[in-house]
């Protein structure tokens, strides 16, 4: 039991330090993930083995947990700590050759760009912006 809590704490570290996603505040992977390990993990979750589906709602779709590899989850815990400090992104650089293609250099600084700018458009902004899109001026 002591591992499930260690594993457990490194989750909620990891998750608290997650970013937020600006696109969809309203999808947020740290909530899903937090669902998942208070299922498996919590201080609440005594034995899954008393999974009981009658107190289920019907209009749920429950899928039982299985029972949890620690070593398997510390994995787990790893990958998130690995994302969280671009450990990939160090290892294997890109070059200037694929973040600026000769066909369109300023492609990516555009993409992060509108990235930066669609969380504060109005509707109608983006609406328009939609429209612009599809309509080419020749």
């Amino acid at each position: 039991m002591a591992t499930k809590s260690i594993v457990y704490r490194h989750y909620q570290r990891a998750l608290a330090q997650w970013p937020v996603d600006v696109l969809r505040p309203q999808i947020s992977f740290q909530d899903v993930m937090r669902r998942r390990i208070d299922k498996q993990f919590g201080p609440s979750n005594a034995d899954q083995s008393s999974y009981d589906p009658a107190k289920e709602s019907k209009d749920t779709l429950v899928t039982p947990l299985k029972p949890s590899n620690d070593s398997a989850e510390l994995e787990q815990v790893n990958v998130l700590y690995s994302f969280l400090e671009n450990r990939y992104s160090k290892k294997y650089p890109l070059s200037d050759r694929v973040l600026k293609p000769l066909s369109d250099p300023e492609h990516y600084k555009k993409v992060v760009m509108e990235l930066e700018e669609a969380p504060k458009r109005s509707w109608f902004q983006s609406v328009i912006n939609r429209w612009k899109g599809k309509i080419r001026w020749s």
